[in-house]
């Protein structure tokens, strides 16, 4: 009897599913410290150094010149820039900048993605006032990056690992 019987239960082929954790790559220190440094490089330069520029034009240029109304727009137009280029890929990858120039990117310690609101209030707000609260908060952040799982407070609180992309 070579036809199939219309009662038998369905038949499906199912291989196991790798755990996600797996697949994590964890990002390097250094990869890491690098990306702080040229995310902070590049708001220095978009948006500190046209602020600080705005304001000392703002005070010395008393004979109306349009030096500091383009400094302004240099620091507005800065800001703009540096704010949707690391909300666009944030959004997209749970990555800033300079995180995306180098190849890694923020994601939750399951390997599921890590939402905006999570990277910024969690990892950045919160990560910030407890800095200004507690002394030495930065330190120990800053330090606890050689733990075995490359977590630093602000990556605990959040509930994320940096990984490679």
């Amino acid at each position: 009897m070579n036809t199939a019987n219309p009662y038998a239960p369905p038949r499906s082929n199912v291989s196991d599913v790798k755990e996600s954790n797996d697949e994590l790559e964890l990002a390097g220190r250094g990869i890491r410290l690098g990306a702080a440094i040229v995310d902070g490089l590049l708001f220095s330069f978009l948006v500190i150094v046209p602020l600080v520029a705005g304001v000392m034009l703002s005070f010395y240029d008393n004979d109306g010149g349009p030096g500091a109304a383009i400094a302004w727009l240099f620091f507005v137009g800065g800001t703009i820039l540096y704010a949707w280029f690391n909300i666009l890929y944030v959004v997209r990858n749970g990555q800033s900048i300079a995180k995306k120039w180098l190849g890694i990117k923020v994601v939750r310690t399951d390997g599921s993605p890590a939402s905006l609101g999570r990277i910024f209030w969690l990892r950045n707000v919160v990560n910030q006032v407890l800095a200004q609260l507690v002394p030495f908060y930065g330190i120990v952040d800053a330090l606890l990056i050689f733990s075995d799982s490359r977590q630093c407070v602000h990556d605990k609180i959040a509930d994320t690992v940096v990984v490679l992309a």
